[in-house]
Parts: structure tokens; C-alpha cells; sequence
């Protein structure tokens, strides 16, 4: 007989938005320069980019963030290296810059043509060690099945995964995915993670760090049957999976070969990416969302921010920055 699980016990809402909770709080990153939290609220119209201050130390918010409109909906974003302001960025077309400072785009890449926007659109992403920009879409009508939903008379679903390159090079990497989510790398640059949330899959993928190609999926973690949604993930330094779980209340934590090792309980149904952060990148930072179908529940603090210390143990990986 199976122990029981471990579930840690994460706690109420870490910040809450000025304006209340988010529509869709996704792509936190956090910068060591100047310990402030970065993160977008996607499905709000129009989307915004949110900027905190942090103390570096506990972890607490010093005042209140700063918050851009956006010119069109942004759903993650990274830091530039070498360019002070700027980040890349996934825009639901393709590819873009963004000015830290006014919110402005600078289109650089469309990928989905005007054609094809009813069809797809782009959502999670990640920047690997040699500063390659990885972004991955969602198939909107596949998704619409729900799920569990998707019958076999539709085929393949169609969202793919691109590989941004920083001279400006773009490479398609996969498909097959109904909602692509969760883009992250081991410490060793060896596996390549990525997850389909709405297929309720996460795949590991064989990964060359120099030449940037994927090859060999698998199948991670199988969520189907359930009714949880695996989002953003992150990698910690002993190599084990964070993972953000979209209708479950937990942040779950999965081993490098897919065991289910515990859980962190929030207080918001809908936890959508977690992300590194403190002087020790021993503090985890979660995005949430409210839920569109049943609104706000009485204790359920979708829409805000989270945040759990680690006492002990395997620490964060920093975000690697895009080169170009």
C-alpha cells in the first residue's frame, strides 16, 4: 500500500492586484538585478503587465506594482540579455518585443497569420542556456472540446512548438498539442519538458543543448481521468518538476522520472505558473485565475498571487535570458 501523499499546506493570497483579481494570471519571471516580480494578467481586455518590487530577503512585496496596458495580449515573456528594458515576448500572432517602461510591442515574427487566428493562437514558452526562444501554441478549436473531450474523428490536434532563435531564425519543433504549456529545461540541459494542459499530458523530450533540437518524446505525467490541468512548471536544482495544476488548488511536485512526489495546497483553484524568485531563488511565486465558470467562490483567491518559501533542500534554477 501506497503512503499517503504529502500535502503542504501553501496558504492565502501573497498579493492581490490594486484593480482585483486577474482574468488569467500567467509568465511570472523574476530578476535578481533588482528583485522585482514581473507578470502578465493574458485574458484580461486589454492584457496588462504587472512589475513588484520584493524584498530579497523575505520575500514580502514593497508597495504596490506597477501596472501596464498592453497593446495586445501577451501570454509570456522573458528578459533580454544585454538590453536594459526590453523583453521577448509571445504575442497570440508570433513573436515581439516589449518595453518594460510604456508596454509598447515591437512585432518581430508572425507565426499565425490574420487567416489563421480562429484556429490558433500562442501561450506558454521558456529561453534555454544558450538563449533560444522556445514558444508554444494552443489549437482553439480542440481546445473548445474540453476535457477529456476531443473526439477521434477530429485527428491530430494542431497546436505546434517553435524555437525563436537569436538571429532571428525559426525553427518548428513539434505538434500535436491541444493546449502547449509549461516550458522548462533539467539542470543538466539534457531533457526538455513541456506540457499539454488541456490533453492533461506532460511529455519529457531528449534535448541537444548545441544544436537546440528535441527528439524522443514521452509520456511524463498522465493527468487524464482527473480534473486537473498541468500548467506552468519549473525545475528545481535536484532536477524534480513544479508544476502549477490548473483545477486543483496544488502546485504538485513530480520527480524527473514522473513520480508524484507531494503537493502544495493554495487557496485558489485555478494555479496557473509558478516561478523562482528571492536572494536564494528559494522562494516559489504562483500565478491565478479566477474561474470563468462558476466566478468567485467564497474562499477561493483565484486571480491573485501566491508565494511559498522552501525551509529546506533543492533550490531554484534562474531563467536564462534571450540573446538577442
Amino acid at each position: 500500500m501506497q503512503p499517503p501523499l504529502e500535502t503542504i499546506q501553501g496558504g492565502k493570497a501573497w498579493y492581490k492586484p490594486l484593480s482585483g483579481p486577474m482574468v488569467l494570471g500567467e509568465a511570472p519571471i523574476y530578476r535578481v538585478s533588482d528583485s522585482t516580480l514581473h507578470w502578465v494578467d493574458a485574458l484580461k481586455e486589454p492584457s496588462e503587465l504587472h512589475i513588484l518590487k520584493v524584498d530579497p530577503e523575505s520575500g514580502d512585496p514593497i508597495g504596490d506594482a506597477r501596472v501596464l496596458v498592453l497593446e495586445d495580449s501577451v501570454s509570456v515573456h522573458y528578459f533580454r540579455k544585454g538590453v536594459k528594458g526590453s523583453y521577448i515576448c509571445a504575442y497570440y500572432g508570433g513573436v515581439a518585443f516589449m518595453d518594460e517602461e510604456t508596454g509598447k510591442l515591437q512585432i518581430v515574427k508572425e507565426i499565425i497569420p490574420q487567416s489563421e487566428r480562429l484556429e490558433r493562437r500562442f501561450n506558454d514558452g521558456g529561453v534555454d542556456a544558450k538563449g533560444r526562444f522556445w514558444l508554444a501554441e494552443i489549437d482553439k478549436k480542440a481546445m473548445a472540446f474540453g476535457l477529456g473531450g476531443l473526439p477521434e474523428s477530429y485527428g491530430e490536434p494542431k497546436g505546434r512548438l517553435w524555437r525563436y532563435d537569436p538571429d532571428g531564425s525559426l525553427h518548428e519543433m513539434a505538434s500535436g498539442f491541444v493546449c502547449g504549456n509549461g516550458v522548462d529545461w533539467s539542470p543538466d540541459n539534457k531533457i526538455f519538458y513541456m506540457n499539454d494542459s488541456v490533453g492533461q499530458k506532460s511529455y519529457a523530450f531528449d534535448f541537444d543543448l548545441d544544436t537546440g533540437n528535441i527528439s524522443n518524446r514521452k509520456l511524463l505525467v498522465d493527468m487524464r481521468g482527473t480534473g486537473g490541468e498541468p500548467d506552468g512548471l519549473v525545475v528545481d536544482t535536484d532536477g524534480n518538476i513544479w508544476m502549477g495544476v490548473y483545477g486543483s488548488n496544488r502546485v504538485m511536485i513530480f520527480d524527473s522520472a514522473g513520480k508524484h512526489v507531494k503537493d502544495i495546497e493554495f487557496s485558489a483553484k485555478n494555479l496557473t505558473c509558478p516561478t523562482w524568485g528571492g536572494k536564494n531563488l528559494d522562494i516559489l511565486f504562483v500565478t491565478s485565475a479566477k474561474d470563468s465558470f462558476i466566478g468567485i467562490q467564497e474562499g477561493d483567491e483565484g486571480g491573485n498571487m501566491f508565494r511559498y518559501r522552501i525551509p529546506e533542500g533543492p533550490k531554484g534554477k534562474p531563467k536564462f535570458e534571450f540573446a538577442g
